[in-house]
């Protein structure tokens, strides 16, 4: 009796494509591809109301690095694409806990606002310009505004930062206040010249003393991210 023939093994056309793909090499981009794609997903983001005002450290006439404009409109799709959230709720999600201002007697108010403050910086949010205020004053502005303002959150990774400028809300009320304490004799005069009518209390020093001991960001710290992080454009969204 003759014996069947041995039936010769092939592979299925669906796992040979799988095995190509799998081989297949990914596609190699220029920068300049790369950063055609990314200011395509910002104004798709920013719904086409978009416009690039500059690149500070780089005159008008000279080109832009490629891993500087390349890491800014990542920037500027990160930052679109965020998420909003609040500082606070930040805060909360980090563990720190925010009694209400009144809760609190004068000693644990202070250990809690610096505790905000540290952690906070540590979220790559910095406040300034808080000598006006005593910690109440801070705490409790803080815990009913600045702390529930929206914002983007941001991830950690890249060297920016938000800064919470106590008096920047550009009010007549918060105007005064900046000139009276923290304002140089070069601003006044500048502000002077600029706004003739409008008075310029006179020099006081704040009664306070805190800016000095407030945490700071660094821009120059090199990042993954940030190679070149002195230079920074400038974009607005209409």
């Amino acid at each position: 009796m003759p014996r069947p023939k041995a039936r010769k093994k092939t592979k299925s056309k669906s796992v040979a494509k799988n095995k190509t793909a799998k081989q297949k090499a990914p596609e190699k981009t220029t920068p300049e591809e790369r950063i055609d794609a990314l200011k395509r997903r910002a104004k798709e983001l920013s719904g086409g109301k978009m416009d690039v005002v500059r690149l500070d450290d780089y005159p008008a006439e000279e080109d832009y690095p490629e891993e500087v404009e390349e890491g800014f409109w990542k920037h500027v799709v990160e930052y679109e694409e965020a998420p909003w959230t609040t500082n606070f709720q930040q805060l909360e999600n980090a563990g720190v806990s925010l009694p209400a201002p009144e809760s609190l007697n004068d000693e644990q108010l202070t250990a809690k606002l610096w505790e905000v403050i540290q952690k906070l910086a540590l979220l790559h949010v910095y406040i300034e310009q808080t000598d006006h205020l005593s910690d109440r004053e801070l705490y409790t502005h803080l815990w009913n505004d600045s702390l529930r303002e929206e914002t983007k959150a941001l991830s950690l990774v890249s060297n920016g930062a938000w800064h919470i400028q106590l008096l920047g809300s550009g009010s007549e009320e918060d105007n005064h206040l900046y000139m009276k304490y923290y304002a140089d004799e070069d601003y006044r005069r500048q502000w002077h010249k600029d706004f003739p009518k409008d008075p310029i209390p006179p020099r006081q020093d704040p009664p306070y003393d805190r800016d000095r001991l407030l945490p700071r960001h660094n821009y120059d710290e090199p990042t993954a991210e940030s190679p070149t992080n002195s230079s920074r454009m400038r974009i607005v969204f209409g």
